[in-house]
């Protein structure tokens, strides 16, 4: 017996740049495939009783009016496999990296349906992300989603970048995502993927600037597909998109040309909908479906530090959290320039480590209080108080540990250490290059003196007594060691006035 196909024959009435409309198509539903021959096709887009709005996706030859175009019941599909793991390729499948064809296992829908939420379990295992400030007092769980908002240049991409190079080793299979970036940006990421050794579990699919609407538009889906491939086979997945504004602005465009109603900020209304199905397909699946998770971390580029346009607060809305990088922090020379006030992860300390979570639960609100102390004693005409003075110097040690250089990320037994030495009061008497010494060295001391507590911590991810005292131990032992090499006598400066 033959399978019956069914399809649908229209013939193009207009073309406005990339968006073809096509009349006479008797059924056709949003995310339809449709081909023009030749090899072109396209997605159905929206659709009224005059005609249905077409994306094309591969022009292959110059689509004119009057040609005919076929539907059928297929989806629009994204190729999803194996063999994308160390490649780039662009939303469609086709490798940018000149490496040859890419070997696909398979294929998921672009707009594939989030998973039920009776096929989902809570959050409690962290994604480590290597930078301090995040772990201690921003936890990340593995199924989140955490919205990275900032101007431009202050640091949205390397913040990505630095998560990406802390899965190295782990089992976490890193997306980066770049929608509408520059050829020369997107090669800096590239390029320091590469000399770190990160295409051996991280994927780059691109959409750059000189790529159509269409592209741009589709890009985020087919990293969605890409990583729920590898979802439902129990890996994890960490999605980095880069960025959702640029996303933002290509479906305008599109929206202009289907001639569809400008709303708030000149962007459709619909325009929530299209993020808000796409950010609910990150998920931590139960271990009946695998167990498998993705954790999406989009950004959102700020004008002027204005966190009440309309896509970032529809994002704000719909994520699990979101991370704010100041400019006048990054100014002041604060890496990574986070903005705790104005940072919050509402997955919340359950996905922490014990060992975290017990060091760390009175960071925030001490470097929130030292950042009002310090500008408060700016403002002072007068001396400050032994007082002042002793909370200011703790607040700058604190502020130097949570300093954190580019691509240089920070494993989690490591922070455990050195926050458990702040929580301890062990660096009360180190000044700022004191500090720094400290923790640039702590890791290779530790190494030397005693290489099982670093596996210890990682094994039992809480402090117990035995890690308390081996801790204090080595710790004490190092510090005694860094003050006898005749370390820099400058304190912390805090200027007046």
């Amino acid at each position: 017996m033959k399978d019956l196909h069914y399809t649908e024959r229209g013939f193009v009435k207009s073309v406005s740049g990339c968006i073809v409309t096509v009349v006479d198509f008797q059924n056709c539903f949003l995310g339809q495939l449709v081909r023009f021959g030749y090899g072109s096709e396209g997605i159905i887009m929206g659709f009224d009783e005059k005609g249905a709005q077409v994306l094309i996706v591969k022009e292959n030859e110059p689509i004119t009016p009057g040609r005919e175009v076929i539907a059928t019941l297929e989806p629009f599909n994204m190729r999803v496999g194996e063999g994308t793991i160390g490649r780039i390729f662009d939303p469609i499948g086709e490798p940018m990296d000149g490496l040859g064809p890419i070997k696909f296992d398979g294929v998921i829908p672009y707009f594939n349906d989030a998973p039920a939420i009776m096929d989902r379990e809570n959050l409690s295992r962290t994604l480590e992300t290597g930078l301090k400030l995040v772990d201690t007092m921003l936890p990340i769980g593995k199924g989140q989603r955490m919205l990275v908002l900032g101007d431009k240049m202050v640091g949205k991409t390397t913040l990505l970048t630095d998560v990406m190079l802390n899965q190295k080793d782990t089992g976490v299979i890193c997306i980066y995502c770049a929608i509408g970036k520059t050829r020369s940006a997107l090669a800096r990421v590239i390029s320091l993927l590469k000399e770190r050794e990160c295409f051996k579990y991280s994927i780059v699919l691109a959409a750059t600037a000189a790529s159509s609407p269409g592209l741009q538009y589709l890009a985020p889906y087919a990293a969605c597909s890409v990583a729920e491939h590898f979802m439902y086979q129990g890996k994890d997945v960490f999605v980095a998109f880069d960025d959702f504004t640029k996303h933002a602005w290509a479906y305008r465009e599109l929206s202009l040309m289907m001639q569809v109603p400008p709303g708030r900020d000149s962007y459709p209304g619909d325009i929530f909908y299209l993020h808000s199905r796409m950010i609910e397909r990150a998920a931590q699946l139960d271990k009946k479906h695998g167990g498998g998770s993705i954790t999406f971390m989009p950004i959102v580029e700020l004008l002027e530090g204005d966190l009440t346009a309309y896509v970032p607060t529809n994002l704000v809305s719909m994520t699990d959290g979101q991370v704010y990088l100041s400019l006048p922090l990054f100014n002041e020379g604060f890496r990574p320039a986070v903005d705790v006030g104005l940072s919050v992860s509402r997955v919340g300390s359950r996905v922490q480590w014990k060992a975290t979570r017990t060091v760390s639960k009175s960071l925030r609100l001490e470097f929130i209080q030292f950042k009002e102390l310090l500008r408060v004693s700016k403002l002072q005409t007068g001396g400050q108080s032994e007082e002042m003075r002793e909370k200011l110097g703790s607040g700058k040690i604190l502020q130097t540990l949570l300093t954190q250089p580019a691509n240089s990320p920070v494993s989690q037994e490591d922070q455990v250490m050195i926050f458990y030495a702040k929580d301890q009061g062990m660096l009360k008497e180190l000044n700022k290059d004191q500090t720094s010494a400290f923790q640039n060295g702590l890791r290779e001391y530790v190494m030397k003196q005693d290489p099982g507590l670093i596996r210890l911590i990682r094994a039992e991810k809480n402090i117990t007594d035995e890690i308390a005292q081996r801790i204090t131990q080595v710790i004490q032992s190092y510090l005694s060691a860094l003050l006898a090499k005749g370390p820099d006598e400058s304190e912390f400066d805090v200027e007046v006035g």
